[in-house]
């Protein structure tokens, strides 16, 4: 994958007098870690098969990825992308040329609305976390991060604290790391993962969430693909408020000099806010960084 995907690189700050690792997904060439689920799942697709493309569902990150690796194999791309979804993932969608296909949020099922694109056209569905292939791609990150700490003299990774959505980047992780302790973090009112694994069985996210500007984590209802592998991992999760995120976007702007969307940058809002103590070996995951220009600009003037 390393021949394709760029390897991206790996930033060592003290935290309370620790050395932490972020490995900086946000750097990507789409901005997110996601195509590299997106051109592991796509390369396994027969050549025979992939003249009638590809459907995908996606706030933006997985649209991206997708639609950078269907370009670079020459495959049409299809998302279905809701209709508030941040125009600068919009744009960048539509600038690797995917065909969008919009849809509501609130009142329609963009799983649906895939599944029927993609029998009608005959194309492969590929869903952003729920998919083996998916998952195994995303893993590469922890392979590459694994050999970064070691070649910085850091030893072995011994926990790991991620971004959660639908959990595809952290089951890839588990895998790729396995012994390794998993923190999947979310934002507050969305944080069905970490209920999940607290109850031992899936549990969606309630009704009438709050609103955030996560929308790459806005994901209803886990799968039991990515539940399955964090459960037997024993990983545990925590929330983070708004706030918070805010804070560990400016944090990262200022220490780090990296543009990190607030899904992003969730995992290092649980460090800096105290809800996830700093431990030699750990890695933090910067998820991406496709921010709305006009968003993040509030967010870095705003000191409170």
């Amino acid at each position: 994958m390393a021949a394709v995907v760029p390897i991206t690189p790996v930033f060592i700050k003290e935290i309370q007098g620790v050395a932490v690792a972020f490995k900086a997904e946000c750097v990507q060439p789409m901005g997110a870690f996601k195509l590299r689920g997106a051109w592991h799942r796509l390369t396994a697709i027969d050549p025979a098969l992939r003249g009638k493309g590809v459907v995908a569902f996606s706030s933006g990150n997985h649209a991206q990825g997708v639609a950078w690796a269907a370009r670079r194999l020459g495959m049409p791309a299809t998302i279905v992308m809701p209709s508030d979804a941040p125009k600068s993932k919009r744009d960048g969608t539509l600038a690797l040329g995917a065909e969008i296909v919009s849809y509501d949020r609130a009142t329609e099922s963009r799983e649906e609305i895939a599944a029927r694109l993609a029998e009608a056209r005959g194309a492969v569905l590929v869903p952003s976390f729920d998919d083996p292939w998916v998952i195994e791609g995303q893993g590469s990150a922890g392979v590459e991060a694994a050999a970064q700490l070691t070649a910085l003299g850091l030893g072995e990774v011994t926990q790991v604290v991620v971004p959660c959505g639908g959990g595809g980047l952290a089951a890839g992780l588990a895998l790729a790391l396995p012994g390794v302790r998993m923190t999947v973090v979310e934002p507050v009112g969305w944080d069905d993962m970490r209920r999940s694994l607290a109850a031992g069985r899936i549990e969606p996210v309630g009704e009438s969430p709050p609103s955030t500007a996560c929308d790459s984590l806005q994901t209803q209802r886990v799968s039991a693909l990515t539940f399955d592998v964090l459960m037997r991992c024993r990983a545990t999760g925590v929330a983070v408020s708004e706030a918070e995120t805010r804070a560990a976007q400016r944090w990262a702007a200022e220490t780090l000099r990296l543009v990190v969307e607030p899904g992003g940058a969730v995992a290092l809002a649980a460090i800096l806010a105290g809800k996830v103590a700093p431990v030699p070996g750990m890695l933090v995951l910067l998820s991406g960084g496709n921010v709305d220009r006009a968003a993040y600009a509030a967010v870095l003037a705003d000191a409170a």
